[in-house]
């Protein structure tokens, strides 16, 4: 049951860095407040498998830029220039903000189409969305501790 949870965590994690609109905190959070699961694995895994779905994203803007209007691609035209805007005036350092909604994956795709090195891209998308699930779980056991002590 424990490795299910994992597994599920995994593909929700790294679906919700591709094409699938959906954010994958909610089953960070559902998971760690099971019985049995390690929060360094949950934490691990979500980063693990999240930044390895962002580099679908950046393969598409290297790999398949041919294909940018197609409606399925993970970033229409103006979050697109809005992305390169950005990572025209911030650089690589942009990365590190991978994990935001509605600009995360436009600047993954950017990345790819800017030619970012896979190297360097992995690093820092894998630090940006580390920080975030690591304050993800933070929040939430900072929330279960004053719960439990308001509790009595």
């Amino acid at each position: 049951m424990i490795v299910q949870g994992y597994f599920l965590l995994a593909v929700t994690a790294f679906g919700a860095a591709t094409l699938l609109p959906f954010p994958s905190e909610p089953a960070v959070i559902a998971l760690a407040t099971q019985p049995g699961y390690d929060p360094v694995a949950i934490w691990l895994i979500a980063t693990v498998a999240n930044t390895a779905g962002s580099m679908v994203n950046w393969w598409l803007g290297r790999a398949c830029l041919r294909w940018r209007d197609r409606r399925w691609f993970p970033a229409g035209p103006g979050q697109l220039a809005r992305a390169e805007r950005w990572f025209t005036r911030w650089g690589k350092w942009s990365l590190l903000l991978a994990w935001l909604p509605f600009v995360g994956d436009p600047l993954t795709v950017a990345a790819g189409i800017l030619q970012v090195r896979p190297l360097t891209f992995l690093v820092l998308v894998g630090m940006g969305k580390a920080m975030r699930y690591a304050v993800v779980l933070y929040v939430l056991d900072a929330a279960i501790y004053a719960y439990r002590v308001s509790a009595g």
